[in-house]
């Protein structure tokens, strides 16, 4: 089983206007948030996964509840808790990029805390944290206290994701992201985040940084590029993306880094020691699964991720 650690909210998707009235905004709420995404993300891959978060008792709330349930993913680690839910308003540009705006000071999702970790069993082989859940207190010092526990024990993932709404400080994004880097064995981020957290540096620069400590992988995503990974003993290369119709690339970085964690777990690789042994083609393999499922994602509206049968 796979630990997913961190926010759960509704992105609340502007719709198109076709009344022309400018004192009306339509818009379409969908159950998300990154981490939120990952966690649906690997039950629709076949991963078996649970979520460790705190979930507001408000109606909004109880329907990310009841997502998770229906997607099959464990609530035994839902912390319930008496403050809002998180909202995200989203504007998606001409591109199919979405534009964010965060409604989320004092809400549910960022008030987990040290004394609420959870302890875990042989059964939850990795956990996974990453977007504005690392920046935001009381949760983002009480995930880094649960991967610095954990990360002699069982895998650890990580994706920035940086959301500069919710925590507009790119210093506080710079000293979160190192400090949860060096804890993780495999770092996902896009060319974006990084160049929005390292603008002066080449990003095999930051790679071989971050690959000094703990962490085995680098894989940045890039797009319509499609996808690098740095490596400690085997070097760097990369994979082209898959061309598709894109209606909106919401949820496809989500699905990426869903589609490393499933490919790995189905092969038995998802352990700390086995990374070492990966071979050039088997994680070519993984980069390649990973870009089939996000193109699959890119195709459709909002975070509507894959099933594995969807993934060829």
């Amino acid at each position: 089983m796979y630990l997913v650690c961190g926010e759960a909210l509704f992105d609340f998707f502007s719709q198109p206007d076709s009344s022309g009235q400018t004192n009306k905004l339509g818009f379409q709420a969908i159950a998300g948030g990154s981490p939120f995404n990952v966690a649906v993300g690997l039950r629709r891959l076949g991963v078996e996964a649970g979520f460790f978060a705190g979930i507001s008792t408000d109606y909004l709330g109880k329907r990310l509840a009841t997502v998770l349930k229906e997607e099959g993913v464990r609530d035994d680690f839902l912390i319930q808790v008496d403050a809002p839910t998180t909202l995200s308003m989203v504007a998606v540009g001409p591109d199919g990029s979405p534009q964010y705006s965060f409604r989320g000071e004092g809400c549910a999702d960022r008030l987990l805390t040290i004394e609420q970790l959870p302890t875990l069993d042989a059964n939850v082989r990795g956990l996974h944290v990453g977007s504005f859940s690392l920046v935001v207190q009381p949760v983002a010092d009480a995930l880094l206290t649960l991967v610095q526990r954990e990360s002699n024990r069982r895998l650890i993932t990580l994706d920035p994701n940086v959301r500069l709404n919710p925590a507009p400080s790119i210093d506080l994004w710079r000293g979160q992201v190192a400090k949860f880097a060096e804890h993780a064995h495999i770092i996902k981020v896009s060319d974006e985040d990084l160049h929005l957290l390292y603008p002066d540096a080449d990003p095999e620069t930051v790679a071989k940084g971050w690959l000094q400590h703990n962490c085995q992988l680098v894989i940045m995503t890039r797009g319509r590029e499609g996808a690098t990974v740095f490596t400690r003993n085997l070097g760097q290369w990369s994979v082209p993306s898959r061309e598709v119709k894109t209606a909106d690339t919401v949820g496809a970085g989500d699905t990426f880094q869903a589609a490393l964690i499933a490919f790995l777990t189905e092969r038995e690789l998802d352990t700390p020691a086995s990374l070492p042994t990966l071979s050039r083609e088997t994680l070519t393999g993984m980069l390649e699964f990973a870009v089939a499922a996000a193109a699959v994602t890119c195709t459709r509206v909002g975070p509507d991720l894959p099933y594995r049968g969807e993934v060829i």
